[in-house]
């Protein structure tokens, strides 16, 4: 419900904080007081289009806050998670409007863009008498509004998972078909390159390899020069290196026989010319496995060229060009695997399929023998309201779609959000004239009293918002004047209401009565708001009967009013 409303330099408006109750509220005042003001503010904290003239003269800017308290809404909890707006069981709008025409939107003290405030406005508060605000004008909210009356929402929500599923599905095979065609215009070049990677079997560190290789077959001429003149050196020449450590250590042996000092001297002398010997060894071994081989040689750079050639083709170096090749690999089997994806998936597609228009085809029948009963109800709630003939229908048009969406009856359809069919609201109040869509009915006071019959109809199932009606009496009196007051008094048993009202007969209903009044204080005008108490209220009502000066007769009239309103309030 909506709570209170606070409202600083806003038109003729220089401060209200205005509390509200639950039930009934009704607003009177002389014509220019500013209760359409008082709307105008409320419309604004809802997200209605902001002007800089909507300041108070002689103001910087214009504050507008309504704090809200109610249980919950789910869609309303989704919207302020998306935006980042923490949030309870209390809301708080708010909206600055400068002299610059700019405006500030918060909700909860958190900064938001005008269209979350806007949104959140549409869930909280339906405002009518401002078509921006007047949801069951809207064509998409009557497939909602018909569900909700049938009873029908578990069963529209079993419809939306399945729908979800299959547009899952169905994104997937597109993803994979997409994936397969893209993969098939280059699965000729891939399936070459595949080819021609694996014919040349590339090896990390070949490269390092060849190099080697090739480097020593390039040199086995001076490798095996080298190798034999040490030899020769080492042990070979009749004054080798080997033949004199040899005549050495002979030396060295007599004087060690003298002088054990030297027996150290006479060991390492000893492993040298041992050394000596091995490496002569060595060498001649190396020499011998030299390898002389031209043919082999070519082969080899033959190699080299061939992977110079792959790795300035392909602009890689061979690590690369490997990593390369298992993709390409991976691409080509991965084409093969999604054919066998697909399959799979066309297969729970087309069994998701028939679960849709099967849950399609029951929700149309539901909503076909609801619809009969919801515009039966509309139309004696109309008659009431004094629109003595009206007509009101609820179009079910099965929409038309691709062979594959859905099929209902031999009948392809168009999968949507909430099944298969458009719904809309229609109506005529003249007869003879066909019934339109409720948004083209031009009148303000017909529109307000085929809402009240509208919410007064749902008000039991659907989740209203709550309800303010600026212009519900236009063209009404009399006994007509006294039902709409009544229906009004009987919706707000279940949701909060605010109606601004000339008529004495909805006046009575109120639960609470707010009066607006204008004073002139110096050379500024401001309106104010007044709380009536009951004996108050018994005047406000007896001057909407009689003017200012109201008579005792009319004070008469007025608490009858009042009386006939609380026993329409206690009535089974």
């Amino acid at each position: 419900m909506l709570s209170h409303l606070y409202i600083r330099n806003f038109a003729l408006i220089e401060e209200l904080s205005i509390p509200f109750d639950d039930g009934l509220t009704i607003i009177t005042g002389e014509t220019g007081a500013g209760k359409s003001i008082l709307i105008g503010a409320l419309g604004q904290v809802l997200g209605a289009r902001g002007k800089s003239d909507l300041v108070r003269s002689g103001s910087e800017k214009a504050v507008i806050e309504a704090t809200l308290t109610s249980p919950r809404r789910p869609q309303l909890d989704a919207l302020l998670n998306e935006a980042g707006i923490e949030h309870g069981d209390e809301i708080i709008l708010r909206r600055e409007i400068s002299l610059k025409g700019s405006s500030r939107c918060f909700i909860n003290d958190s900064p938001c863009t005008l269209q979350v405030l806007r949104k959140a406005g549409d869930i909280l508060i339906d405002l009518h008498g401002q078509h921006e605000h007047q949801l069951l004008l809207h064509q998409e909210t009557h497939a909602s509004m018909l569900d909700a009356f049938a009873g029908l929402q578990p069963d529209v929500a079993d419809y939306k998972a399945l729908l979800a599923r299959y547009r899952k599905c169905q994104r997937t095979i597109q993803d994979l078909r997409s994936e397969q065609h893209q993969l098939r215009e280059q699965q000729q070049l891939l399936q070459f390159q595949l080819d021609e990677l694996d014919a040349l079997d590339l090896d990390i560190g070949e490269e390092e390899e060849l190099e080697s290789e090739t480097r020593l077959l390039e040199n086995a001429e001076t490798l095996f020069e080298s190798s034999s003149s040490l030899c020769r050196e080492l042990y070979d020449k009749e004054d080798s290196a080997f033949v004199q450590l040899s005549e050495a250590l002979h030396q060295l042996e007599r004087l060690a026989g003298i002088d054990r000092q030297l027996t150290d001297r006479l060991e390492e002398l000893q492993q040298a010319t041992s050394l000596v010997e091995e490496l002569s060894r060595t060498f001649r071994s190396y020499r011998e496995t030299i390898d002389f081989n031209p043919s082999k040689l070519d082969d080899l750079r033959q190699r080299q060229l061939q992977l110079q050639k792959i790795k300035k083709k392909y602009g890689r170096p061979i690590d690369e060009l490997i990593a390369y090749r298992d993709e390409i690999a991976g691409q080509l089997a991965g084409s093969r695997l999604s054919e066998t994806q697909i399959e799979e998936l066309e297969t729970e597609q087309k069994d998701l399929q028939k679960k849709l228009s099967a849950a399609a085809g029951s929700l149309r029948k539901a909503r076909k023998e609801a619809s009969g009963r919801l515009s039966g109800i509309i139309v004696s709630e109309l008659q009431k309201l004094g629109i003595p003939h009206p007509e009101f229908i609820i179009t079910i048009t099965p929409e038309p779609g691709p062979d594959g969406e859905l099929n209902i009856d031999g009948t392809p359809c168009k999968a949507l959000p909430d099944g298969a069919d458009t719904i809309e609201f229609q109506i005529t109040t003249n007869p003879g004239e066909p019934p339109r869509p409720l948004v083209k009915t031009a009148s303000g006071g017909e529109i307000s009293r085929i809402m009240l019959a509208l919410k007064t109809a749902l008000a039991a199932t659907a989740d209203l918002p709550i309800l303010v009606f600026d212009e519900i009496d236009t063209g009404i009196s009399g006994s007509v004047a006294e039902a709409v007051g009544r229906s009004l008094k009987e919706l707000s048993a279940l949701h909060q209401i605010i109606s601004i009202t000339h008529l004495p007969q909805i006046a009575a209903m109120a639960d609470t009565h707010l009066v607006v009044e204008k004073q002139l204080e110096g050379e500024r005008t401001r309106s104010s708001v007044l709380r009536l108490g009951p004996d108050e209220h018994v005047a406000a009502v007896a001057r909407l009967i009689s003017g200012n000066r109201p008579s005792d007769a009319s004070l008469d009239v007025a608490a009858q009013l009042i009386e006939t309103g609380r026993n329409a309030a206690t009535a089974p």
